[in-house]
C-alpha cells in the first residue's frame, strides 16, 4: 500500500466530509420552527425574539452563518447548546463515550462468534450445524431492531423475575459490572442483524475459498487441516467480510438510536432525538457531523485492515 495511495483517500474522507458539513448545515437551516423561540418560549416578546435571534447568529446570511460555524468546528468550538447551556463538545463528547463503548461491546462480540459460526457453517455444509446456523442468520436479518429489543425485554427482563436490566445506564468507573449488566441487552441488539450479515458472509466466502485450488494443493502436500483452515483459507475468506463490518458500522450508527431511545442509554442516538425535539441546532450539527467522521474513517480503517490481510492488494 502507497503513501500516495493513503493520501488520496485521506484526501476523499475530508472532501466527504466537508460535503457533509454543507448538507448538515443545509438541513438544520430548513428545519421548522425558530432556535429562539423553542430558547425563550412561546411568551417572548418580538423584541426579545429579535435580540435572541442577533445573539445567535441568526440575523445573518445563512453562507456567513456557515462559515462563522465551520471556522468554530474547525479550532474545536462547536458552540454553545441552546437548551442545556452547555458547552457542545462537552455535551456530544460524553454522550459519544457512552455510544462508542456500546458500539464496540457489539462489534467486538460479534466479530467474535460471527467469524466461528461462519467457519463452521463452510465445514459443515449440509449438515444440521450449517442449517441452523442459516436459519439463525436469516432470523436475525428479518427482525428489526425495535422487534428484537422487544423480544430480549420479555425475555430476559420481564418484571416477575428480570435477569437483566430493563434500561438505564452506569459509569464504567463507578460500577463496572453493572455497567456491563446495563449494556448487555442493547449490545445485544445491536449485534442481532450484525451477527446475521457477518456469519452469513463469512459463510459464503469460506465455502468458496475451501473449494479453490491452493487449498487443494496445500491438503495434497500433507499440510495439517487447522493451518490450512487458519493460514490459508480464513485470512482470505475474511476480505470481504471485513468490507461488510466497514458497511454495517452505517447501520449501527443508525440502529443506536433507536436501541438508546428503548433502553434509555445517554448516547448520541437520544441526544441526536432530544436536540431534534428542542430544535438544539449547534447540538444537531455537531452529532450529525461527528457521526460522518466515524463511518468515513471505518471505511478508511476497512481499506487498510483488507491490505494487510492479502498481501496482493497493491494500491498504485
Amino acid at each position: 500500500m502507497s503513501l500516495a495511495y493513503l493520501i488520496r483517500r485521506l484526501g476523499a474522507v475530508i472532501v466527504v466530509l466537508a460535503i457533509v458539513t454543507l448538507a448538515v448545515f443545509a438541513i438544520t437551516a430548513v428545519l421548522p420552527g425558530n432556535a429562539a423561540l423553542m430558547v425563550l418560549g412561546e411568551n417572548a416578546t418580538p423584541d426579545a425574539l429579535a435580540a435572541m435571534e442577533r445573539q445567535l447568529g441568526l440575523d445573518q446570511p445563512l453562507a456567513v452563518q456557515y462559515l462563522d460555524w465551520i471556522g468554530g468546528v474547525l479550532r474545536g468550538d462547536f458552540g454553545t447548546s441552546l437548551r442545556l447551556q452547555l458547552p457542545v463538545a462537552q455535551v456530544v463528547g460524553e454522550a459519544f463515550w457512552h455510544s462508542a463503548a456500546l458500539a464496540v461491546i457489539a462489534l467486538v462480540t460479534v466479530t467474535v462468534v460471527a467469524i466461528p459460526l461462519g467457519t463452521l457453517a463452510a465445514l459443515r455444509r449440509g449438515t444440521a450445524w450449517d442449517l441452523g446456523i442459516g436459519l439463525f442468520s436469516y432470523v436475525g436479518t428479518a427482525l428489526p431492531e425495535f422487534v428484537t429489543a422487544t423480544l430480549l425485554l420479555v425475555v430476559f427482563a420481564a418484571p416477575d423475575g428480570p435477569i437483566l436490566p430493563a434500561g438505564g445506564f452506569v459509569a464504567p468507573g463507578e460500577d463496572f459490572g453493572g455497567f456491563l449488566l446495563h449494556a448487555v441487552l442493547p449490545s445485544a441488539t445491536l449485534g442481532m442483524i450484525l451477527l446475521a450479515h457477518i456469519s452469513r458472509q463469512v459463510r459464503s466466502e469460506m465455502s468458496e475459498v475451501l473449494s479453490s485450488d491452493y487449498v487443494r494443493a496445500a491438503r495434497l502436500k500433507g499440510v495439517k487441516e487447522r493451518r490450512v483452515i487458519l493460514r490459508h483459507a480464513l485470512p482470505n475468506a475474511l476480505i470481504p467480510a471485513v468490507t461488510v463490518i466497514s458497511l454495517d458500522i452505517g447501520y449501527l450508527l443508525g440502529g443506536i438510536i433507536v436501541v438508546e431511545e428503548i433502553f434509555a442509554w445517554p448516547g448520541l442516538g437520544r441526544l441526536l432525538i432530544y436536540a431534534l425535539q428542542n430544535r438544539d441546532l449547534p447540538v444537531i450539527q455537531a452529532v450529525v457531523l461527528l457521526l460522518a467522521v466515524v463511518y468515513a474513517l471505518s471505511n478508511l480503517a476497512a481499506d487498510l485492515v483488507i491490505a494487510w490481510l492479502d498481501p496482493r492488494v497493491r494500491y498504485a
